[in-house]
C-alpha cells in the first residue's frame, strides 16, 4: 500500500494523512507556542501556567485512544 491509501510507505513507516495522527505533533507545537508567548510576555505567566498542562493532558488522552480512528481500523483489517 502507498501513503494515499493510508498504508505504509516503502520504508515501512506509517504515513497516513488522517488528522488524528497529526494531533500529537500539533499539540506539542502549541505547547511550544504557549511557552514562547509567555517568554515574550505576549501572555501572562498565569495563563501559560494554566494552558500548557491542559495541552499535555490532551496529548495523553490522544495516546490512550491510539488506533481508534477509521483509517487505523481499515488498515488492520486489510
Amino acid at each position: 500500500m502507498n501513503c494515499q491509501n493510508h498504508g505504509e510507505n516503502a520504508t515501512g513507516s506509517k504515513c497516513c494523512g488522517c488528522v488524528c495522527h497529526k494531533m500529537p505533533g500539533i499539540l506539542v507545537a502549541l505547547i511550544g507556542l504557549v511557552l514562547l508567548a509567555g517568554n515574550m510576555e505576549l501572555m501572562s505567566a498565569e495563563w501559560v501556567g494554566r494552558i500548557w498542562p491542559v495541552l499535555l493532558i490532551l496529548i495523553g488522552v490522544k495516546k490512550m485512544c491510539k488506533g481508534r480512528c477509521k483509517c487505523c481500523h481499515s488498515h488492520k483489517a486489510a
